[in-house]
Order: structure tokens, then sequence, then C-alpha cells
């Protein structure tokens, strides 16, 4: 065997236990009371070259380091520029401002409707009302003027002229009725003798038995609930909807609409209401327009005269609210709506839409698409235990009432003026 072996010197020859070690299939190696296993390296029965070893000493191979691979360089965003904007043409800027004005007024036209709809006063319930007649066709609206001076301040009731009664009479009634036959708008003389169903009063708990009286006694004494109650026992038609409006809503609504232009066929001077008006066409303010549907001593047929006034001003008052430019611009129909909320009162079922429905064959009326006419009257000044009193042709006004239920054309002549 030569002096080297496998690249050692021959003195530095490991002992025949350090060799035994090196060869054996594991070696174990105590480190401090802890032992190491290393698997055997090379062919077994020749010598391999074994780690460095120094006698009483652990020898441990220094680790293998692997090169960290460098980063791959991040890529530079590219920045993608925006073409500069051409500048909008003349025609693109008038066509982007009306459709922002457009919906401006729609969303201020929407948020007015939401608030009237929320703040009408749905006092009357319909449906609580006892043996009411069965329904019919169409939709019959009970209108109802009444003479509540709520809102006007002393001064006003004196410019007005509307005295200083407290509490609410009716001061007209009509019955609107719209159908498949056009719109038909029905008068109820205040002073109609009728049949007061029996009812009981909630506030003092008295119960009264049926009477005759005066169409308007069953307002005073009953309210509203009373009043349909006894207009549709003695008519036979079921009213759908209730609404009131008192003397300070009425005169508002005139004025928001900028006046109502009303022609006469004569001189008119009222001292009591203070209507003043000569021959010819005029526009009606608020007090002007009151004073002109109250007024019934310079009527040759006294209340009924009245109530053909009372339509005609209602149907021109319709016909002016409704129309497209106050429809349409809420800035117009706000104050419309506004002026009309503090004393109108309607049922339950009531909504705005309704309401517009209401204006809408009221207007219709005025245009043509209906008729306007008071119910059937055979004595104008029937003398009874309650005074002077209208008392209706009953053969005529029933077979009115069985058209208007029946929702067929109606052929009762209107009055004459």
């Amino acid at each position: 065997m030569s002096d080297r072996l496998d690249g050692w010197a021959a003195a530095n020859r490991p002992s025949g236990r350090a060799w035994d070690i090196s060869t054996a299939e594991t070696q174990s190696i105590p480190v401090q009371g802890t032992t190491q296993s290393m698997p055997a390296q090379g062919t077994p029965g020749v010598p391999t070259k074994p780690a460095p070893y120094r006698r009483g000493e652990e020898t441990v191979s220094a680790p293998t380091l692997t090169p960290t691979p460098e980063p791959e360089p991040t890529p530079t965003p590219t920045v993608r520029r925006r073409a500069p904007k051409e500048p909008l043409s003349r025609r693109r800027r008038i066509i982007r401002l009306a459709i922002v004005t457009v919906s401006a007024l729609l969303l201020a036209s929407g948020s007015a409707y939401v608030w009237a709809d929320t703040q009408l006063n749905r006092e009357v319930d319909l449906g609580k009302s006892p043996d009411r007649p069965p329904p019919g066709k169409g939709t019959n609206y009970l209108i109802v003027g009444s003479d509540s001076r709520e809102g006007l301040s002393e001064q006003a009731r004196k410019n007005l002229r509307t005295g200083s009664a407290e509490g609410r009479r009716t001061d007209s009634m009509m019955v609107l009725h719209t159908g498949s036959n056009g719109t038909t708008m029905m008068s109820l003389p205040r002073d109609s003798w009728v049949t007061i169903p029996g009812f009981l009063r909630p506030d003092t708990g008295k119960t009264f038995a049926p009477s005759q009286n005066k169409l308007n006694a069953a307002y005073s004494m009953g309210g509203p609930d009373l009043l349909v109650s006894t207009i549709e026992r003695n008519t036979g038609l079921r009213i759908d909807h209730y609404a009131e409006i008192g003397f300070s809503g009425f005169v508002d609504v005139v004025d928001a609409v900028g006046g109502v232009r009303m022609c006469v066929d004569r001189d008119i001077k009222d001292p009591k209401s203070g209507l003043d008006l000569q021959k010819g066409c005029h526009t009606l303010d608020g007090a002007k327009a009151l004073a002109f549907v109250r007024q019934r001593k310079q009527e040759a047929k006294g209340d009924l005269g009245r109530t053909q006034n009372q339509q005609k001003f209602l149907a021109a008052l319709a016909d002016k609210a409704a129309t497209p430019g106050v429809l349409a611009n809420p800035f117009a129909a706000f104050p419309t709506v506004r002026a009309g909320l503090d004393t109108l009162i309607v049922d339950k079922d009531m909504g705005l839409r309704n309401l517009m429905s209401l204006f809408e064959a009221m207007k219709g009326v005025t245009s043509g698409d209906g008729r306007q006419l008071n119910v059937p009257v055979a004595n104008p000044n029937l003398r009874t235990s309650k005074g002077s009193a209208v008392q209706w042709n009953v053969t005529q006004a029933r077979r009115l009432f069985d058209q208007l239920r029946n929702d067929q054309p109606v052929d009762i002549a209107p009055p004459t003026p």
C-alpha cells in the first residue's frame, strides 16, 4: 500500500477505531449529550473520504449556501394619456341643460306631490255610515262648500263680510258623477226638504230619531257623516269620495291661480255679500269670487240661482287650476295645492290622484264633456215648520238618480238661466 491513501498521508492515517467509525453504515458522534446520525456514503467496505475529523472534537461540515436569485426588475407602468376633450357644441350644451332642467322639475314635482298627499286632512270615514246603498257604476264625489271661518282673522272676516258665526255649516252641496257617459254635476239646494235618518251624537251621546228637515240641517247636527248618510238615503246614490273646503281655502285657491274670469249678463250689486259687478266679463279675485258664489238675494230664483252660479264658477276654477301650464309647473302648482290644504277636508280613501281626477272632471264640464244641472224641483218655496224649503220633483228626481246610479246618459233638462 502506498504512503498515500486517497490523498491522505500515511502519517495522518486515522486510528483503527476512527476508521471503523468512518466506514460504518452510520456513525454516531456524541455532542454534548445528544446523538447525531449521519448516513454512510460510498460503497460498503471501501473507505470513503470522511468529513475532516479531529480527535476528541466534533467536526461539523460547513453549511452549503444556496445563492438567492436576484429579483426581476419591476416593469415601469405605461401611462396612457387621454386625448384632450373637444369642446361641447352649442346644440349639445342646450340638450344637456334641458335634460338637467327636466330632471330637476320632475324631482320638484314628485317632492311636492308626496308632501301634499301627506298633508290631506282625511277626516271623514265613509265606511262607518250604516245602511249604505250598494255601489253603483262610475264614481260619485260629494263636493261641499262650508261657511267655516277657520283661518280668517277678524279683519279678514270684516273684509269678506262673512260674519262672526262660529262652527261649520254647508253653503253649497254638489254631487259630481263621472263615468262612461261623461260627467254630470248635480247641485243639491241646501234648503232641500229631506228626511234625515236617525243618528247618535258622539259629543252628547243623545240619540235622534229620523225627521223631516232641510238638507243643511243634517250637516249642522251631525257633520259630514250625517250629511253623507242623508244624501245617500234620499238619492240612493253611494258616495265614493268627499271633499269640503271652507271660506279661507276657497279665497286662497282663487288667488293662487291668479283669479278666475267670469261673465255676467247684468249688473249685480249685493250689499250683504259686498258684490258689485257690472254687466260684462271680469277676473274675480278670491274676495270677489266668494261674494259671487254666496249672494242669492239678487237672483230671481234665489237659492236655485245661487247654485247655478256656484256650478259655473267651480267649473271655471277647475279649468284654470287644471291647465297644463299650472299642472306641469311645480312652482305654479305648489302654491295652488298649498292654498287649499288649510281648510280642505276629505274622506279617508281620498288621495291627491283622486283630487286631480275631480278637477279634471270639473274641467270637462266646462269644455262641454258633461252637464250641469239642479235636482228637479217641484216647489222652490215650500212652507214648512222649519221655514221656506225646496221641494224636489220626486218622479223626475228618482229618474235622474237611477240614471246616475247605473251610469246611463242623463236626459233630464238642465235648468234655464
